[in-house]
């Protein structure tokens, strides 16, 4: 950063350093009545203006490069990452992201909604709380869907906190599309309209907190050590 810095100053430093020079014989020809010399006055002084524009707007940039570049690293702590415990479980397994499987089902939905005459748009990346628009330009019709894929003919799906909330505050066109058998002939199943009123197992993790015992003891025994010998009670 510092060599660039001081090349980038020297450069466009001469630079003004040749317009100045520049502007002072086009303004003595201009005195002297020599023809096109205020033409020649008026493009080198805003040539200057633009190149000492410049100047300042370069520096402005290498203060703030400087100031988020990698320096004076300290190393304050050190994580272990080490795989979840209870990864085998059911409800963790389902919690997995299976990006083929995913994408799959999204082409399955994105297909067939086409095929039935409406527009289709793909705004899963948008965190919407559902994954495909879907507008009949016949009817006004408006879908909200929700797609799940599942790699084999049976399974479960799962809502997120943000996909239950918006499928019961728009009840009236939140959709959910399943597909199933997605590593082998994705299949869609019959759409279903308005999930959130089926009964949804809800799946909490009841979290807790230790502390050693040591930690509630040795600080009393601190103070106590610090008390001054032979001091009177005054109860």
């Amino acid at each position: 950063m510092e060599r660039i810095g001081k090349h980038v100053e020297t450069s466009l430093t001469e630079v003004l350093h040749r317009l100045d020079r520049q502007i002072g014989r086009a303004g003595d020809e201009a005195t002297q009545g020599v023809t096109g010399a205020e033409g020649r006055l008026t493009k080198a002084e805003s040539r200057h203006a633009e190149v000492l524009a410049r100047r300042e707007r370069r520096r402005r940039e290498f203060a703030q490069q400087r100031a988020v570049s990698l320096q004076g690293v300290e190393r304050l702590a050190s994580a272990l990452l080490l795989p979840h415990p209870e990864r085998e479980d059911l409800d963790v397994r389902r919690l997995r992201p299976h990006p083929e499987t995913e994408m799959t089902a999204m082409r399955v939905v994105m297909e067939y909604e086409e095929a039935q005459g409406r527009r289709v748009s793909d705004v899963h990346e948008q965190n919407l709380g559902y994954d495909v628009t879907s507008l009949d330009l016949r009817s006004g019709e408006l879908r909200l869907i929700e797609v799940k894929g599942l790699s084999g003919v049976r399974g479960s799906v799962l809502l997120t906190p943000n996909e239950r909330r918006v499928a019961e505050d728009r009840s009236d066109c939140y959709w959910l599309y399943v597909v199933t058998n997605c590593a082998t002939a994705p299949e869609l199943q019959e759409p279903i309209p308005d999930p959130g009123q089926f009964r949804w197992r809800e799946v909490k993790k009841v979290q807790h907190y230790w502390l050693d015992v040591d930690a509630l003891t040795q600080p009393m025994e601190v103070r106590e050590q610090r008390e001054p010998y032979g001091r009177e009670d005054s109860s």
